[in-house]
């Protein structure tokens, strides 16, 4: 039987009804509440960076490739898209390759003048990202024979307008010569981000391919998806010095910067509050053992006059402080995880769109993470534990008996 484990585990219901045991419970407390913290804060921020990620790309993917262009107009010169699509497929990371173009227009209503870019986009080869954003009617079914006169507008541009579902639009588009379309509103989209919400309509390809009497293998850029986000740099690499000089290749990091600059700005805010919060449960841990420690003087004395080492007094406070770790880690892990449950099937704490870019307080698991957090908090107790024994060895046992 190991003696240390033995007697630590009769400190704690000898220590019932004493300064000790309070000090104890709010070690616990402060332990439990900084891990449900640090876990609920890591589940809502990695929710919130995926939703708008998930949002940037629905409207870029990964890695967008177009013509080179020196006007830096979104209305650029067509590629050919066979070749290198079939080109791009051959990259094991590539999950999916989008066909699209843009082409500014004016909509004009019976009160209301707006400009927008229409983007054209095709389902031919799987469906589009945008249909997750959508709030209100349906995405657009593009038929094979005929351009589709159905569009999908955002939340914002419908209100400006004063449009709805199936209401119909003018489109004015300003080339030579100029041409102007009606278009019905299939559906209405809304991202929360300003960048996509104040400036896009999405509509058939094939629209903007008759507006610029393209032909079907001719289309304004392709967009790649990657199977991991990870990969996003080395696969910019090589495509940089891959593909024809002709074709731009472009990050989405790197036309939303400012998006994701704020993200790693997000980031870093958490770590620093976490770092804060583990401090805090720490330096309560090296109090509690301390505390135990002055209250204990003369057992450990006693202990040490019948032949106790040093080292097997110091394992009797580790034994404890680790029972106190463990038990405030178990507490908050049901707490943190009952409360992400919650919030993730039943969505109980809403957020303004306008403000958050999302209608409610998002949950992402990540069973890494949670590891993480865990044998951090694991080891900075057992650290703090292990600290304040050292002073075990400077008691003598005549004066830690005569203690009082």
């Amino acid at each position: 039987m190991n003696i240390a484990r033995y007697i630590s585990s009769r400190m704690d219901g000898a220590d019932t009804g004493s300064f000790t045991h309070s000090v104890t419970r709010i070690a616990t407390v402060s332990i439990a509440l900084g891990i449900a913290v640090m876990v609920v804060s890591f589940a809502i921020l990695h929710g919130f960076r995926e939703q708008i990620q998930n949002k940037i790309f629905s409207f870029g993917a990964h890695i967008q490739l177009s013509r080179y262009d020196t006007s830096n107009s979104l209305e650029v010169a067509p590629i050919s898209e066979p070749e290198l699509r079939r080109q791009l497929l051959r990259y094991p990371q590539v999950a999916s390759v989008q066909s699209f173009a843009r082409k500014t227009a004016i909509i004009k209503t019976t009160d209301e003048v707006l400009g927008v870019v229409l983007k054209g986009v095709s389902e031919k080869y799987g469906p589009s990202a945008m249909r997750q954003n959508l709030v209100a009617g349906k995405f657009p079914t593009f038929a094979d024979t005929a351009a589709s006169n159905d569009i999908v507008i955002s939340r914002k541009i419908a209100d400006k307008l004063r449009l709805g579902v199936d209401s119909s639009a003018l489109f004015y588009f300003i080339q030579q010569p100029p041409r102007i379309r009606k278009f019905r509103v299939a559906g209405i989209y809304q991202t929360g981000l300003d960048e996509f919400d104040e400036v896009y309509v999405l509509g058939d390809l094939r629209q903007i391919q008759e507006l610029n009497a393209w032909p079907d293998s001719l289309v304004g850029g392709l967009e790649v998806r990657l199977r991991d986000f990870q990969q996003l740099n080395p696969t910019f690499d090589s495509f940089y010095q891959q593909l024809p000089y002709e074709i731009r290749v472009e990050k989405i990091t790197d036309q939303y910067a400012q998006l994701f600059d704020w993200l790693q700005l997000l980031n870093r805010n958490v770590v620093i509050f976490l770092i804060l919060i583990i401090f805090v449960a720490t330096f309560n841990m090296v109090s509690t053992i301390f505390i135990m420690i002055l209250e204990r003087t003369k057992m450990i004395g006693i202990l040490k006059s019948v032949g106790a080492t040093d080292n097997q007094i110091r394992q009797m406070f580790f034994f404890r402080g680790l029972g106190i770790t463990l038990r405030g880690l178990v507490i908050g892990n049901i707490i943190a995880l009952g409360f992400s449950a919650l919030q993730y099937y039943f969505k109980l704490i809403p957020l303004d769109p306008e403000n958050y870019y999302m209608d409610r307080v998002p949950i992402a698991w990540s069973p890494v993470v949670f590891a993480l957090l865990n044998g951090a908090t694991l080891a900075a107790g057992l650290l703090a534990v292990l600290l304040p024994t050292i002073l075990i060895a400077r008691i003598k046992p005549m004066v830690a008996i005569r203690f009082d």
